[in-house]
C-alpha cells in the first residue's frame, strides 16, 4: 500500500524553495502550487512532517497526507506529533 504526501502554495515558488531546501538540491517547480509524492514506507512521512512543521513559519504552504484511500488528513502544528506518532503505531516496521 503506497501512502502520499501533497503539499499546495498559492504562492509560486514556495514549493521550490521547501523542497529545495528539504532535499538540499534544486527543484525546479517555479510555477507549481501543487506537489506530491508517494512512499512505499509509510514510515518515511514522518520525516517530511517534521520539516514542514519546523519550517511552517518560512514558507508558505499546507500539507495534506492520505493513509488510507480517499482519506486525507491536513497537517497542521497542533496535530503533527499525533500524526507522526500514529505513524509508528500503526505501521511499526
Amino acid at each position: 500500500m503506497l501512502v502520499c504526501v501533497h503539499l499546495y502554495s498559492q504562492k509560486t515558488g514556495e514549493l521550490n524553495r521547501f523542497l529545495s531546501h528539504f532535499y538540499n538540491t534544486y527543484f525546479d517547480l517555479e510555477n507549481c502550487l501543487h506537489w506530491e509524492k508517494k512512499y512505499a514506507n509509510p514510515i518515511e512521512l514522518a520525516e517530511i512532517i517534521g520539516a514542514f512543521i519546523d519550517n511552517c513559519d518560512a514558507f508558505f504552504l499546507s500539507m495534506w497526507i492520505c493513509l488510507d484511500k480517499n482519506v486525507f488528513i491536513r497537517v497542521t502544528q497542533e496535530n503533527a506529533n499525533d500524526i507522526i506518532k500514529y505513524l509508528y503505531e500503526r505501521f511499526p516496521y
